[in-house]
């Protein structure tokens, strides 16, 4: 038979273990103690080339912010997993950051059809998730621990159509091309086709197709017959510069426009002396001549001998709403010493509150979690004289 003290200290030990599994804090599943913060990206499949620059964007961040002394002084580790290019791949993402990994937030998933699916994982776990690039309707109304940073298109889409008119006023009959498998370019298309009514133009097709093709040589010829002046485009990077590349195989000379996915650098080898020309209403402009935005632009040309794209200047801000509102949190109360729960909680709370300077300018949030955002700009897209590399020059 057990003496009493000893039944009382392994009474005691039993107690310890299970105050410690429900008080679990943020740091115990990390041996180093610093902050862990989700990042379920696109780094393969087809939509990777917006994935990879988002987590160039993210590292970047990363390594600031830790420069800058973390979180009062506590460092953050960003944990990666790969959504992959489905809807799947994005809820196995989401899963294993929250059950296995974890983390206080999610930074992701890289398109919107991958957040409807899995941000009501993140919605049902009360962990604060906020998306670098979702641009479809109703993204931060799926939860109250749901936000973005990348606002729908209405405000920009038409930045991009009236460009092309100041520099053409002649355009009168328009081509509508969009990726039908797509939440947020059936929603960007039909804000591109209300601008184009609002214009007085004339839509003379519209023409649908997958992001998984590769072939649209029916879909461009059928347009080209209708002699538009101006072709709008709504796809991810590939697909959409292989439309552009086919285009003008066939022979369009007319005006191009492009929609989010044209965003990217990574377009620049799709279509290459084909891209000359296009036209894109950005989320980001490198330009913007904010302090924070001179440092990632500073650091991102010095990695990659090129302007920062807005892909990676967006989820560069996503990490950074994340650590200001957790030192904000970490100055009422020591967040290592948080329960997990508790912290997400009160960490979703201060994202919404906050109001953060960033590489997109000056940012908020609505009550919903969508973001408050005034700075947009608009480039054409300039390629080099083999075609092989490219810039964004902004039109002023």
């Amino acid at each position: 038979m057990q003496k009493p003290s000893t039944c009382v200290s392994t009474l005691l030990a039993t107690i310890g273990l299970l105050l410690s599994a429900c008080g679990q804090n943020n740091t115990s599943n990390n041996p180093d103690n610093s902050i862990l913060i989700g990042v379920a990206l696109a780094q393969t499949s087809n939509i990777a080339l917006i994935g990879q620059e988002q987590v160039a964007g993210a590292k970047i961040a990363e390594e600031y912010f830790n420069q800058q002394g973390g979180i009062n002084g506590k460092q953050i580790k960003l944990v990666f997993q790969d959504t992959g290019g489905d809807e799947t791949g994005a809820i196995n993402a989401f899963k294993t950051l929250i059950n296995k990994n974890k983390v206080v937030g999610i930074v992701g998933p890289t398109t919107s059809q991958q957040g409807f699916s899995a941000h009501p994982v993140a919605e049902r776990a009360k962990v604060p998730a906020i998306a670098p690039s979702t641009i479809a309707k109703g993204i931060p109304e799926i939860g109250d621990f749901i936000a973005r940073v990348s606002p729908g298109p209405d405000l920009v889409v038409p930045k991009s159509v009236k460009a092309a008119l100041k520099l053409n006023p002649k355009i009168k009959k328009v081509a509508v091309f969009y990726a039908q498998d797509q939440e947020a370019m059936v929603y960007e298309t039909k804000v591109f086709q209300k601008t184009v009514t609002q214009l007085e133009l004339d839509i003379v097709t519209v023409q649908k197709f997958q992001t998984t093709d590769t072939d649209f040589q029916a879909q461009a010829t059928a347009a080209i017959n209708f002699k538009p002046d101006l072709a709008i485009i709504s796809g991810l990077t590939t697909d959409g510069g292989n439309l552009v590349k086919q285009l003008r195989e066939l022979g369009y000379k007319g005006a191009i426009v492009g929609g989010n996915g044209f965003s990217t650098s990574n377009v620049f080898p799709v279509c290459k002396n084909f891209c000359n020309g296009i036209l894109v209403a950005q989320y980001y402009n490198p330009a913007l001549p904010s302090e924070i935005n001179k440092s990632f632009a500073a650091t991102y040309r010095q990695k990659y001998q090129k302007d920062p794209p807005q892909f990676s200047a967006q989820t560069f801000t996503a990490v950074q709403v994340f650590v200001e509102a957790l030192k904000a949190v970490d100055k009422q109360s020591d967040i290592t010493k948080l329960p997990l729960e508790q912290l997400r909680t009160k960490l979703n709370k201060q994202i919404l509150a906050g109001k953060y300077e960033t590489p997109l300018g000056d940012i908020a949030f609505t009550p919903t979690g969508d973001i408050i955002q005034k700075e947009f700009s608009v480039s054409k897209i300039k390629m080099d004289a083999n075609g092989n590399n490219g810039k964004f020059s902004l039109i002023k």
